[in-house]
């Protein structure tokens, strides 16, 4: 067997997870070597999004204007390729298009830096169908008590 297939195999990962982590090294890397403005940023991730599939991208845009609008503090940039926004220096909400991992459904997830707590369980991640005014409700109040997580102001 060539070498190659044998270390594909048992790499563990998809092709596209391993290309999702060698983006997030060159994101690591730009971001060394010129230390991110928030331009920058939303740059990258609007270049990210264009690069999505038509439905996706309607999507991502309409998830960016919610964020940008309901916590301007927060800093729009690409995590592992995907549009995310961070909070000093990590990320605090992000969204993954169904095309990013052959999905049927998008999805805008949490990190823990979010505080998301709701009793001893709450969700993190939430599957994205579509973008109704509800769901963009229900998003806008996620993004408000993420922010308000640790102290944290809104502005």
């Amino acid at each position: 067997m060539p070498e190659s297939k044998s270390k594909a195999k048992s790499s563990g990962f998809t092709a596209a997870e391993q290309a999702a982590m060698k983006e997030r090294a060159r994101e690591l890397k730009a971001e060394a070597k010129t230390g991110k403005l928030k331009a920058d940023g939303e740059a990258e991730l609007l270049a990210k999004i264009a690069e999505m599939p038509a439905a996706e991208q309607q999507m991502a845009r309409r998830l960016h204007s919610i964020v940008t609008a309901t916590a301007p503090s927060l800093l729009p940039k690409t995590w592992y390729g995907m549009p995310a926004y961070a909070r000093d220096g990590k990320v605090l909400v992000f969204f993954q298009g169904a095309s990013k991992f052959g999905s049927r459904y998008s999805t805008l997830g949490f990190n823990d830096t979010a505080m998301l707590d709701d009793g001893p369980m709450w969700a993190t991640a939430y599957a994205l169908a579509e973008l109704t005014p509800e769901v963009e409700k229900k998003i806008t109040a996620l993004v408000k008590k993420a922010m308000r997580a640790r102290g944290s102001s809104l502005q």
